[in-house]
């Protein structure tokens, strides 16, 4: 995620969303309070005035190509 907002400092805030992302194997799914509420995008957008959108952008990253467990000294 890049932050192209240009806002500077601290905030805090509460979203209310419906979670629509598939559960975890073995993670205990609660039930949504309101299974008719906005997902996360709607919500954003709705409660902050923020728009999630999809775009490519160059990320740095670190590839490991190659690991070997140490020795025992």
């Amino acid at each position: 995620m890049v932050d192209k907002t240009g806002l500077t400092g601290e905030y805090d805030f509460k979203v209310q969303f419906v979670d629509e992302g598939p559960a975890k194997p073995g993670a205990e799914v609660a039930p949504a309070s309101d299974p008719t509420g906005p997902s996360l995008a709607v919500a954003l957008q709705e409660q902050l005035g923020l728009k999630l959108e999809t775009q490519k952008s160059p990320v740095q990253m670190i590839v490991v190509d190659h690991a070997e467990k140490t020795s025992a000294n």
